[in-house]
């Protein structure tokens, strides 16, 4: 330490400031660094005041609160305070669930990045938020000045609802909308890169860069690093296994006729081996899939196109086949593409439902039709680059992880639900799905991590916990108790399945029976719809176990739902009646206690 150095103020003593100069004779700049982190470090835990420069002028940061289902509006917001840390401009992130709403009435700037989850709902995280901001609770907001950014898929008649209430409800609240709404399709950036900059520029008005100080820069001792593996770049796993676990169709003197076998379900097993991908249960494992050939071919006859045909967009210029086996959606539809259709082909038709106020009818067309009915049902004329700027990117496939890692070691296992169906005359397959139920052993796929970590097992090992996953809902509950096996938690394990039959489809009968014997799973209830007259389903053996189900609730369980969006609004309104009637029959009390327990992280959802 130069003499200079203990020139400046300070407030050790003389004996502690020899000590410190003593400790730092000698030292290289990055052990010097590392020292001023760790004391930095050690001052905090103490909470101990630091002395700085005060800065020229207090300024509220800019708040940007993100609520993602899976982990585009998180990305979204990360980008969003990248832009506005570089520039030097205060700003904190937050997830909406982590959030305290009590802050919002002194909110000067506030930037909401949010996707909708099913017909116009808010992702999971951003529920608690959405009931507050959209109810009698929520304050007036006259000093708020605000931006929504809105993620969304046009397959859906209510695209970007979510954002769309929020952005007109802080308007009525008396907040100032900054810039438009931005409403993001698939290919978000074209909409959230100049929703951004737009951002960016209003908060340099707004906001102050941090005066610059004398004091060191500290590097942090662990510095967040960006993935390996993305969606952008994925790591090729190796196909160790692919399983059909779907039963085959019999008959015994103690059921009822059954139908025939309509599921094809799969389980993966994946390689990991050498990519230093790491995941936990509840994490979903993002998939790059190729649109089968059968696919592809039936589009260029609907279109009479030439598959060799070169089309230059993005900066590749490829074949027209390829464009659609790698670089474009073949099975869900938005509006833009229906009102393609309908300007290319006329067809009155198409146009007054895009047109109308009432959104069913496109809705039906959503829920119906693919790619291939639309150009069938409603031909047009097209040439290659049309067609190519018409169809929306590739979506991203998320897959729950239906494995742990303490007991499988660099692997990832999936539940794959191979889709197959008769629609408007034609055989129809999932483009995902079905090309990861041909993948071959030995073959290979394109992953890479989506961490959810809202869909986790309870840190405490002793908490109970309840596990609601009907069909390949079952799939993240696999994981929780191979990771609560190998940990040896204390908890219970209680497991509702659903499936339409026993004998064709008990996803993973024979695990669950084994874990049942060896205590790794202490309930299981199950819940075969159309194994007898009246269908039964896993909400109704909720029910019927609702005594059991608040018990271990008020004991402090915690509460995950895995599957179709349509299931988890029935078992939420299963868990509704099941809490009034055992908190003296009050709805709204039954509503309160739900929220507190998704606020609290009790109670999760993976709902699709």
């Amino acid at each position: 330490m130069s003499s200079a150095a203990l020139a400046l103020p300070t407030p050790l003593s003389p004996e502690r400031s020899a000590l410190l100069a003593q400790l730092a004779a000698g030292a290289d700049a990055s052990g010097l660094l590392w020292a001023s982190g760790y004391l930095a470090g050690l001052a905090r835990s103490l909470d101990a005041p630091v002395i700085a420069p005060a800065p020229a002028t207090a300024v509220a940061p800019a708040t940007i609160i993100y609520g993602s289902q899976t982990g585009n509006a998180r990305r979204a917001a990360e980008a969003l305070h990248a832009k506005l840390d570089a520039a030097g401009l205060p700003a904190r992130l937050l997830r909406a669930d982590a959030y305290s709403t009590r802050e919002l009435a002194n909110e000067r700037l506030l930037y909401l990045v949010i996707s909708t989850q099913g017909e116009g709902d808010p992702p999971d995280d951003a529920i608690g938020l959405s009931e507050f901001l959209l109810g009698r609770r929520a304050p007036k907001l006259p000093q708020l000045q605000f931006a929504v950014l809105g993620l969304g898929d046009t397959s859906y008649a209510d695209f970007c609802g979510i954002a769309r209430k929020l952005d007109a409800r802080l308007v009525e609240l008396g907040a100032t909308r900054v810039q438009t709404l931005g409403e993001a399709d698939l290919d978000i950036d074209i909409v959230a890169a100049p929703w951004r900059e737009q951002a960016l520029a209003h908060a340099r008005e707004l906001l102050k860069p941090a005066p610059a100080t004398h004091l060191a820069t500290v590097t942090p001792l662990r510095p967040h690093a960006l993935p390996a593996w993305s969606q952008d770049k994925p790591f090729v796993a190796e196909v160790l296994a692919n399983q059909r676990i779907t039963g085959r169709e019999f008959r015994n003197i103690g059921f009822r006729k059954y139908g025939a076998v309509d599921k094809d379900v799969r389980h993966l097993e994946l390689s990991l081996q050498g990519s230093g991908l790491a995941y936990e249960p509840g994490d979903a494992l993002g998939i790059r899939h190729r649109n089968p050939d059968a696919l592809v071919d039936a589009v260029l006859a609907a279109t009479k196109l030439d598959g060799d045909a070169l089309v230059a967009r993005d900066g590749e210029s490829l074949a027209l086949a390829e464009w659609l086996r790698d670089k474009r959606e073949l099975s869900r539809i938005g509006r833009p593409l229906l009102a393609s259709v309908a300007e290319r082909g006329a067809h009155a038709e198409l146009a007054r439902l895009l047109e109308a106020q009432d959104k069913s009818g496109l809705a039906a067309v959503f829920d119906t039709h693919q790619l291939i009915d639309v150009l069938r049902r409603w031909p047009a004329g097209w040439d290659a680059d049309a067609l190519v700027a018409a169809l929306r990117p590739q979506a991203q496939r998320l897959y729950s992880i239906a494995s742990s890692r303490k007991r499988v070691g660099e692997e990832a296992h999936l539940t794959v639900d191979a889709l197959r169906y008769q629609a408007h005359g034609f055989e129809h397959v999932g483009a995902a799905s079905g090309f990861l139920a041909s993948l071959e052993e030995g073959g290979s796929l394109p992953v890479y991590i989506e961490p959810n970590e809202r869909f986790r097992v309870p840190a405490d090992a002793s908490r109970d916990i309840i596990m609601i996953g009907p069909g390949t809902g079952v799939a993240p509950f696999r994981g929780f108790v191979h990771e609560r096996a190998e940990t040896g938690a204390a908890g219970r394990n209680w497991l509702l399945f659903g499936a339409r039959h026993f004998n064709t489809g008990f996803l993973y009968q024979a695990e669950w029976q084994d874990a049942l014997a060896k205590g790794e799973l202490h309930r299981l209830d199950l819940a075969f719809s159309r194994d007898q007259a009246d269908r039964i389903y896993v909400q109704q053996r909720l029910r019927e176990a609702g005594r059991d189900v608040y018990d271990w609730l008020q004991g402090g369980a915690h509460l995950y739902v895995c599957g179709a969006i349509a299931m988890g609004k029935d078992v939420h309104a299963a868990l509704l009646d099941i809490v009034a009637a055992h908190n003296g029959g009050d709805t709204e009390a039954a509503s309160d206690y739900l929220s507190s327990l998704q606020r609290e992280g009790r109670y999760a959802r993976d709902v699709y």
